[in-house]
């Protein structure tokens, strides 16, 4: 009897997920670039532009809540 042919899965097309939360994109000017980059290397552990977009982001959403 004849071996049988193996039937391989195909993979899937594009970049695997990561199991992180999905990607937004903003533009952001030069000068609020400056601006968030300045913020950033303030802080203690001076966080990246990304981290530090997204805790500014929270920091207003907080106090807009008060």
């Amino acid at each position: 009897m004849d071996k049988s042919i193996k039937v391989l899965p195909k993979k899937g097309r594009g970049r695997p997920a990561t199991g992180r939360d999905p990607v937004t994109a903003i533009r952001l000017s030069p000068d609020l670039r400056a601006t968030v980059d300045a913020w950033a290397a303030k802080q203690a552990d001076t966080p990246g532009r990304s981290e530090a977009i997204r805790r500014l982001v929270e920091l207003g959403l907080k106090a807009k809540a008060k």
